[in-house]
């Protein structure tokens, strides 16, 4: 059996090296190394793929979520609203803008912001919601828009972790996730769904005036070379990472279902098991695209299944650890533990084990009669 990895990397490039190569050897024959041809190509192609007006390519995901806020104007002292139960960077940037923080606790059945949190947060300082697609998984965007719409919140969509996922809604349309907030961002850090072989990231957003300023922003606040119009940063997608992104995009569909599919085969040999929850996935199931592949570990040690798997040789990982409240940088006296009861759970139990393009039959038994040879 073919050694286990958390993210196979090289073999997901063994089987796209002669486009990748062909793609990154036209930036170095050209020397466009900075918003080169390759830039272009891809933002059109992703907006394409997204349905979306304004694609704006930068230079990582934590920059495309800073971006996106410095272009909503908000001001030192404005609210933002997050989930509690995610990555340091969604809160990192609204902090770092001196706006203040407002983390809520997640939907125990999806790990999603929890849409009466974000209720029962909003305050008259409050002036936008920054939901999580948190594993791949789409949050309910309906809802968080109607919520939205009713205080006249902005939404910035934090998109990193579920890019190519379709958000459902009640008359029966779909929409990519990322693409129906005000704006939004992702990330195309290599171990992403859709990753380059560096940092990346990008900005979407359906408004022409918001898109105009973002793309100032990314560029020191140039429109005109040496004429500064907007406060901006240094934040661009080099050449080379474009050429990458351009040979893996066409195929991101069929490395969403071959993600899909390895996740069946995980939750068909989890079912009815007293000791895991597994996620949900229907045979049509499109707004998951799994990032991660996350248990729930109930009644059981979870921590010591964790060990089992890693003196197996098979990767794992706790995401996350520690919830964001309860995180040095921020701690405020705001949070009670009473009001995260979801959250303090699931750091306790969930357990991601390995997802990627190249996981094979053998290695998912592997890893399946692994864990149920601890959970007997």
């Amino acid at each position: 059996m073919k050694k286990i990895q958390m993210v196979d990397l090289k073999s997901q490039y063994d089987k796209i090296a002669a486009v990748v190569n062909t793609s990154i050897q036209e930036v170095l024959d050209t020397n466009t190394y900075i918003n080169g041809p390759q830039v272009h190509q891809f933002q059109k192609s992703l907006e394409e793929y997204l349905n979306v007006k304004h694609v704006i390519p930068c230079a990582n995901g934590t920059d495309a979520l800073q971006i996106a806020m410095m272009g909503l104007d908000l001001k030192p002292g404005d609210e933002v609203i997050t989930a509690d139960f995610t990555f340091a960077a969604t809160v990192e940037v609204i902090a770092l803008l001196q706006l203040t923080p407002v983390l809520v606790d997640v939907d125990v059945h999806n790990m999603n912001i929890s849409i009466e949190g974000i209720k029962k947060a909003i305050t008259p300082r409050t002036k936008a919601i920054v939901p999580v697609h948190l594993f791949g998984r789409a949050a309910n965007m309906e809802a968080i828009m109607a919520v939205a719409k009713e205080h006249n919140l902005y939404v910035i969509e934090d998109n990193a972790q579920a890019i190519g996922a379709n958000c459902k809604f009640s008359d029966g349309t779909k929409k990519k996730a990322g693409t129906i907030g005000h704006v939004g961002s992702t990330s195309f850090f290599p171990s992403k769904n859709l990753g380059c072989y560096g940092d990346g990231g990008a900005i979407f957003t359906n408004d022409d005036a918001l898109a105009h300023k973002l793309r100032g922003i990314v560029n020191h606040g140039m429109y005109e070379r040496y004429h500064h119009d907007v406060v901006g940063v240094n934040s661009r997608l080099d050449s080379i990472q474009a050429a990458v992104l351009n040979a893996k995009l066409p195929l991101l569909d069929e490395y969403s279902k071959a993600r899909q599919d390895a996740a069946r085969k995980y939750s068909k040999a989890f079912e009815g098991h007293k000791n895991i929850i597994a996620p949900n996935i229907c045979d049509i199931c499109d707004c998951h695209v799994f990032h991660q592949y996350t248990l729930r570990i109930i009644d059981a040690d979870r921590n010591g299944l964790m060990q089992h798997l890693l003196d197996k040789g098979i990767p794992c990982a706790i995401y996350y650890p520690i919830p964001l409240h309860s995180q040095k940088a921020y701690l405020d006296s705001r949070y009670k533990e009473e009001d995260f009861p979801v959250t303090n759970q699931l750091v306790k139990e969930v357990l991601s084990l390995p997802m990627h393009t190249e996981l094979d039959e053998q290695q998912i038994k592997f890893i399946t009669d692994s864990v149920l040879e601890f959970l007997k």
